[in-house]
């Protein structure tokens, strides 16, 4: 099984993160709108709101176990340039990774709708309509409320989305202390059941312009056709460009009014030793180089860490 595994291994490391990044946002969107086709296809008699947004935030925690181990399971365009600023990812690989966020949202789209083909066809009479009683394209990607102005649109995406990449820096900084292994994707999903019941009736909360844009572009193709775009009066570019903006500005605002306020620990002469000696590089039989992280990266966040050794093995 070890030698089929060895064989099966791709050997770039762009190749494998991004395959990761793909399969992770993938895993995400198949339950979180899996869970939506359920509540809305049987009129709610399965589930409810409270049900879909859970569908959503145990959809990203499966999703950032999935990926995590290969490229530390960013499965969002917004964290990952946000990580670029911070100079935490290299830039080249942001238009990378975020082709393997479009991608992922789309075919975890389209899986869904090939998994409830039968049930959405009953729900709405064999039109597929995207404004309505019998609508259904809300189970892929966002669209405003009737309430919802521009504006109001605007600015709910640019406040949702800067919190939410606030919290994921905060969850990233280990000078708050160090989060035990595994609990970060958990804490990260319990963050957006969070915002799902405290910021979602605007507009659903997208917060992920992939995970938005990916499923509107299936539904275009799908069915729905050009009202995807259309409705809410040309809505669909607000949860494309407003998280990017909401996105920088959570990430400035933690790094001004936290993050350069920790306090500086003085090292040992041990502990400067062991900064030295940050990680060691080895060759395995089928002559694929891993890293070994050494002691030194122990007061850096996990994502910097594997950042810094696959920039090492590129």
């Amino acid at each position: 099984m070890e030698t089929l595994l060895r064989r099966c291994q791709i050997r770039s490391q762009i190749v494998r993160e991004c395959i990761a990044e793909f399969l992770g946002l993938y895993i995400a969107v198949l339950i979180g709108s899996g869970a939506a086709a359920q509540v809305v296809t049987s009129r709610g008699t399965h589930g409810n709101y409270l049900t879909i947004q859970l569908g959503s935030a145990l959809g990203a925690v499966f999703g950032i176990f999935v990926a995590r181990g290969v490229s530390g399971a960013h499965l969002n365009p917004v964290y990952s340039l946000s990580l670029c600023v911070l100079g935490r990812h290299p830039w080249k690989k942001l238009p990378l990774y975020s082709l393997s966020h479009l991608v992922g949202a789309f075919l975890g789209a389209a899986t869904v709708y090939l998994q409830y083909y039968d049930a959405i066809q009953t729900f709405s009479g064999g039109e597929l309509l995207v404004a309505g009683p019998n609508a259904t394209a809300g189970i892929f990607c966002s669209y405003p409320a009737d309430h919802l102005s521009f504006w109001g649109g605007l600015v709910d995406q640019v406040v949702a989305t800067a919190l939410f990449l606030l919290c994921c820096v905060a969850l990233e900084d280990q000078r708050n202390g160090p989060l035990p292994d595994g609990l970060h994707p958990v804490l990260v999903g319990a963050l957006i059941l969070t915002m799902g019941v405290s910021m979602g009736s605007n507009c659903g909360f997208p917060l992920n312009p992939a995970r938005d844009l990916g499923p509107r572009l299936f539904t275009f193709v799908a069915g729905w056709g050009e009202e995807v775009f259309k409705a809410g009066g040309g809505w669909w570019w607000v949860p494309i460009v407003a998280p990017f903006v909401g996105g920088l500005l959570g990430t400035v605002t933690y790094e001004l009014l936290i993050e350069a306020h920790h306090q500086t620990t003085p090292q040992s002469p041990q502990q400067e030793q062991e900064a030295v000696e940050l990680e060691e590089v080895v060759v395995d039989s089928g002559n694929n180089r891993r890293t070994i992280l050494g002691s030194g990266f122990k007061g850096l966040n996990n994502t910097y860490s594997r950042t810094k050794a696959n920039e090492i093995l590129m």
